[in-house]
């Protein structure tokens, strides 16, 4: 998200690693970009009304994700073996999964693009556009356990375990995504009272642009951050951990049209394309249970600028302009 800003109208700011004042209602917040906790949100933010317009930077053409479980509160060695919610394997299966004509859900961002005028709405077929892989865009993931991360970890530290990671998978430029896994009990400043997980961009060590994540033990945080946001019925997902994959995908869709926050695509609030639709519990938009080749998965709506002819609205499938919901 832009560090998925302003999802609830009322999103604290954390800017440089210093702690500022929430933002009102409406107004903008700098990178990086939050997505608020459900516990904080005023209003389904959907019906804004205004759509997403492009700000004159970099979108992602061709995306690949890096995990990195940062320090030995996840295990020692190389194997994951403390992770009391399988939050872990969700995470992984949940990329490894977004895809191909099997996912019809990020799909949806497909339509912003890169190399048009700032300020445009439509892309058409100008530009080059979001990219949406073929096969898995999950590149590696890495269990850093060679200390132990903080407990309570600042921006700072979060972005220079991202260059480290960055460093370790040999991997920089707007096409990446890292991650930032912190362990169960780990709480970065902020967590579950102000944000939910969050993005920005660093530089990396050969001076290329970075965007990354940082990433909390959702689950952890419980109702706030998604836990039971959305009726499971017999799909097989956990109520539990159903936060993992919302907050995932929200940070994941803002990533691919927002790397640099704020310089892709955001509205006049600010929002971008998880923020507009973050907590929608019911009608258009409403958070469900998706199936991304054959797996099912918790996911919040996104937005898409071309519904309704232009109007705009939240969706969670997308095949192409006219067929959308």
């Amino acid at each position: 998200m832009l560090r998925s800003a302003l999802v609830a109208g009322c999103a604290a700011a954390l800017a440089t690693g210093a702690l500022i004042a929430a933002a009102p209602a409406g107004a903008s917040e700098l990178a990086p970009h939050h997505m608020s906790p459900h516990s904080a949100a005023k209003k389904a933010p959907a019906a804004s009304g205004n759509n997403l317009a492009y700000g004159g930077g970099n979108i992602v053409t061709s995306p690949k994700v890096y995990i990195v479980y940062w320090g030995n509160q996840w295990g020692t060695g190389s194997t994951v073996t403390n992770d009391p919610s399988g939050e872990a394997a969700l995470q992984l299966s949940f990329f490894s999964h977004a895809y191909g004509s099997g996912d019809t859900f990020f799909t949806s961002q497909t339509q912003y693009c890169q190399g048009v005028a700032a300020g445009t709405t439509q892309c058409g077929t100008s530009g080059a556009h979001v990219g949406h892989p073929a096969s898995s865009p999950v590149g590696g993931t890495w269990l850093d356990s060679s200390a132990t991360a903080p407990t309570k970890p600042s921006d700072a530290q979060i972005a220079a375990e991202a260059k480290k990671a960055a460093s370790h998978f040999g991997v920089s430029g707007d096409n990446v995504q890292i991650i930032v896994d912190a362990a169960h009990g780990v709480v970065p400043s902020g967590f579950k009272t102000q944000y939910c997980a969050w993005h920005d961009h660093t530089t990396a060590s050969n001076g290329a642009d970075l965007p990354y994540t940082n990433m909390p033990y959702v689950s952890d945080a419980g109702t706030s951050c998604g836990a039971s946001f959305v009726a499971t019925g017999s799909s097989g997902v956990k109520a539990a951990t159903e936060g993992v994959t919302i907050v995932g995908g929200h940070e994941y869709a803002e990533t691919l049209t927002d790397p640099a926050p704020s310089s892709g695509w955001v509205d006049s609030t600010g929002a971008e394309t998880g923020d507009k639709c973050a907590w929608i519990s019911s009608g258009q938009g409403a958070s469900a249970i998706i199936s991304l080749n054959g797996a099912s998965f918790a996911v919040q709506s996104l937005w898409s600028n071309n519904y309704g002819g232009g109007a705009g609205n939240c969706v969670v499938s997308y095949t192409s302009a006219s067929n959308q919901h």
